[in-house]
């Protein structure tokens, strides 16, 4: 995506809501769980990115929670944990949401990348490495062997 001087690129601080289960004070010490994400999100606009996390049945056991990305122009994404611990489930689905993120990008840059592509191509059917074409049929061979 190209930037411009007036796009903004997207941070945890400014597409993060708290959704269920979260308080708004909450929201703090999530963002700074989640501020590893920004690296990956900075490759797209602000306004153009949603995150949402929610949790179900804080404290008990069984407790779930989910992490929702939307990114324009994508499939939304959503991570969830059953971890027992709010932190740990917390950090879970912030790797989990950075690992797809990741894998995202990697199935879109070779279609994006005119280089990587025509490289790619090349390099299969380069002719340095194509044997030359035999134009007799093997059928020919055997009747011109025989005298035929």
């Amino acid at each position: 995506m190209s930037r411009s001087a007036t796009s903004t690129p997207a941070t945890v601080e400014d597409c993060l809501r708290v959704g269920a289960g979260f308080s708004q004070g909450d929201r703090a010490w999530i963002a700074e769980q989640f501020a590893t994400l920004d690296s990956h999100l900075a490759a797209y606009h602000a306004d153009a990115t949603e995150l949402e996390v929610l949790v179900k049945d804080r404290g008990a056991r069984g407790q779930k929670v989910t992490l929702e990305c939307w990114i324009a122009g994508h499939q939304k994404i959503v991570t969830t944990s059953a971890e027992e611990d709010l932190h740990a489930a917390i950090n879970d689905v912030r790797d989990d949401l950075r690992r797809r993120l990741n894998d995202a990008k990697t199935r879109q840059e070779p279609r994006n990348n005119r280089h990587l592509r025509e490289s790619t191509i090349t390099d299969v059917i380069s002719p340095e490495l194509t044997p030359p074409l035999d134009d007799t049929e093997p059928a020919d061979e055997e009747a011109a062997a025989r005298g035929a």
